[in-house]
């Protein structure tokens, strides 16, 4: 790839990144980001697999901050890798998605390492915002029992 082109896909994409970010999640862009994390991570932890795609703007990153807005029973961590843009970061928490087929955008709840709730793409595109803000809550609620 061009130089040109990567410095353009970094600027189209700041603003997908920033509203995640600007809603309390942290960006993890390296393998060793997400594995640090991932390494000493306790309780539980919603992580974004952030994506370019029309329902990744329109109803995953929505869902993921207005569920979280909502919710009384937060996930202790908000995360997000970013499908396409940070590859390798990716592919590095998919692999603590075990058996799950990789899905972006998607959304998996963690209690410790283990997904305890997954939102794959097919549940998310075609949903209306709102029934993928009420899985999530849903979810939060039943990992926080």
């Amino acid at each position: 790839m061009s130089m040109a082109y990567d410095e353009y896909m970094k600027q189209m994409v700041k603003p997908m990144r920033a509203e995640l970010v600007q809603a309390g999640f942290d960006e993890l862009e390296s393998p060793e980001a997400v594995e640090s994390f991932m390494e000493s991570v306790e309780g539980t932890t919603l992580v974004v697999v952030n994506s370019v795609c029309g329902c990744a703007a329109g109803l995953a990153r929505p869902a993921a901050t207005q569920a979280v807005l909502q919710a009384d029973n937060k996930p202790d961590h908000l995360v997000t890798v970013f499908a396409g843009q940070d590859k390798d970061a990716t592919a590095k928490m998919r692999e603590y998605f075990d058996g799950i087929e990789p899905s972006s955008p998607s959304m998996a709840l963690l209690k410790g390492k283990d997904v305890v709730h997954f939102i794959p793409r097919h549940d998310i595109e075609g949903q209306p915002m709102e029934a993928i803000m009420e899985n999530l809550l849903a979810a939060f609620s039943q990992v926080n029992k």
